[in-house]
């Protein structure tokens, strides 16, 4: 039997090794017992529960496959600020860019899990790449347009996707890709801020780089979709879905930017 002391202690090493993104239960056998007591210890589970809950953060799962994954809530000491993400992708415009940042993101998500069936199978990897999350948003602002201009002619009031609207303007203002005189990729296009944000979701330990095929291709890992599960309850998560700009197109989950000839959009 082990003491209270004992047990706080190993309830505070499960957390402390979730929160380091890249370290898996399956190269450390002191996670993998830790995730094990987990699972058959209700006491040890809600010890743990209870001490992430003093700092600020929600477990979201424990898995062999994901390890610990907490998250911070609003206000934490462990949420990572605007401020901070700023630093680490370079944000320019920090008030445009970070609304554009946000874009990609929920476009990574969408486009790694495009079913319900994706987030509930264990088993599922999603693949991503920067031009295909850059094919995915633009043909989302393309219908956002399109709608717009319908329901001006129509003197209707265009509410049904409040939080994409606001974006799809400030994205489509920005190249895809444009190169610097050293022939680096131009810093304010749109695969630029695509390709900050799935480096730094690779460094999260949500994504895996695979190649640099299409501007970076990645495959996503079980922690990202743990994550990504909470993230599939939000309304944006759905809008975008919703717009019908990601289909599958097989029985393997291969995709498709949904597109209508001459409009523009591109198969991924």
């Amino acid at each position: 039997m082990s003491s209270p002391t004992e047990d706080a202690t190993d309830a505070g090493r499960l957390l402390a090794l979730g929160m380091r993104p890249k370290h898996l239960p399956a190269r450390d056998a002191v996670y993998a017992d830790l995730v094990r007591r987990y699972h058959e210890d209700d006491e040890f589970a809600e010890l743990v529960k209870a001490f992430a809950e003093g700092l600020g953060m929600t477990v979201l799962a424990v898995t062999q496959q994901s390890g610990a994954v907490p998250v911070p809530r609003e206000e934490s000491p462990f949420e990572l600020k605007i401020d901070e993400y700023a630093k680490r992708t370079a944000l320019g415009n920090r008030g445009v860019d970070k609304m554009l940042h946000g874009l990609a993101h929920l476009a990574v998500a969408a486009l790694a899990f495009p079913r319900p069936d994706d987030l509930a199978n264990p088993a599922y990897v999603g693949y991503v790449a920067v031009a295909e999350v850059d094919a995915v948003v633009r043909e989302a602002c393309r219908v956002l347009e399109q709608r717009a201009v319908e329901a001006e002619e129509n003197e209707d009031p265009l509410d049904t996707t409040p939080d994409l609207e606001r974006a799809w303007r400030a994205y489509t203002r920005r190249p895809a890709a444009a190169s610097t005189k050293d022939g680096r990729l131009a810093p304010d296009t749109t695969r630029a801020i695509i390709a900050k944000a799935v480096r730094f979701l690779a460094d999260q330990g949500f994504l895996v780089f695979r190649n640099t095929d299409d501007g970076g291709s990645y495959r996503t890992t079980p922690r990202y979709q743990e994550q990504v599960r909470e993230v599939a309850a939000s309304a944006a998560f759905r809008e975008l879905l919703d717009l019908g700009v990601i289909s599958i197109t097989g029985p393997s989950g291969s995709l498709t930017v949904t597109s209508e000839p001459g409009s523009g959009g591109a198969d991924v």
